[in-house]
């Protein structure tokens, strides 16, 4: 028999999800979130089961999100060298997971289940093994993600969902930006962070009087922003939320729970047009950019601990 009969997608095998109102797709591949829709409309960019996917729409970023400068970090007195998959900056950027196929370890109608294990590698040697559980609901997507740290030893530990946010409009190229300005974005957030051309943080600076200010909801009319906003506020609840308001008037929220401390913002302008996303990246985060060398909201999983984050995307209206 040929072994190219039946050959599933290149993004592994597809796991569809409903309830009510909602659609979900999550691929093997990465534990990616391909589609996700609501009364039939497109929630977050979609991808093709094939398509390469070209700004880590719908990807898990872990176990670092964001940039890790020249790949290098040092964790309990050790020194690290990550591969360089950023070489234009010189950068380690988004961590492996979203490169890696994932096991289904359970499907229902509205839920899936995938675990992956971290690979022996010399950069990251660490023993994780992490699932994470998609679930729809009435109010939209809910992600759990799990890491369980089977080391002897402790291990460094961040992690990021990269939803692109479609803008209703599926435009190309650099037309989206006047389509995204149509946009608004609200995220209770104090802190901008400053960045060098090799968007590697430099510092932080307070948001009052800068474009970086969506305490209130603010249009996407000063573009370019791919930036992290941080200290940002949780709700009673426990939950940090922003909320990207569409020019056709539907409202989509992310967030996450308390572990998550910033988002990252990003219109994509200057992509190139092929590979760009008619829509805005907006992207709960336990830590921003270089926290492996920085430390900031690192979190550290001792041996046989776990750590927990949840996150979730849905239609406000």
């Amino acid at each position: 028999m040929s072994l190219t009969t039946n050959l599933p997608p290149r993004t592994g095998d597809q796991y569809t999800i409903e309830h009510g109102r909602y659609r979900a797709v999550i691929t093997e591949l990465g534990a990616t979130l391909r589609v996700l829709t609501c009364d039939s409309v497109d929630v977050t960019v979609p991808l093709g089961a094939n398509d390469i996917v070209g700004c880590c729409e719908g990807q898990l970023l872990i176990p670092f999100p964001n940039r890790v400068a020249g790949g290098r970090y040092g964790f309990d007195g050790v020194d690290y060298q990550l591969p360089i998959n950023e070489p234009d900056r010189d950068n380690a950027i988004h961590g492996f997971a979203k490169d890696q196929y994932w096991r289904l370890e359970r499907l229902d109608e509205c839920e899936a289940t995938l675990s992956w294990r971290m690979p022996p590698a010399p950069y990251y040697p660490f023993d994780l093994l992490v699932t994470v559980t998609y679930t729809l609901d009435d109010d939209g997507l809910h992600i759990l993600v799990r890491a369980h740290n089977h080391s002897d030893h402790a291990a460094p530990w961040a992690l990021a969902m990269h939803p692109w946010i479609a803008n209703g409009l599926d435009g190309y190229g650099d037309e989206i930006d006047a389509q995204n300005a149509q946009c608004t974005l609200e995220i209770d957030a104090a802190t901008h962070v400053q960045v060098d051309d090799d968007l590697i943080p430099v510092g932080t600076e307070p948001v009052d009087g800068t474009k970086f200010d969506f305490r209130t909801p603010r249009a996407l009319d000063e573009q370019p922003y791919d930036d992290a906003l941080t200290d940002v506020r949780h709700d009673m609840s426990g939950n940090a939320t922003a909320t990207l308001t569409r020019p056709d008037g539907r409202r989509v929220a992310v967030g996450g729970d308390a572990t998550v401390t910033s988002f990252q913002i990003c219109t994509g302008t200057g992509f190139p047009a092929a590979i760009r996303p008619a829509g805005v990246a907006v992207e709960p985060q336990t830590a921003y950019a270089n926290a492996f060398n920085t430390g900031i909201d690192l979190i550290r999983i001792e041996p046989a601990q776990t750590s927990e984050t949840r996150m979730f995307i849905g239609m406000l209206d």
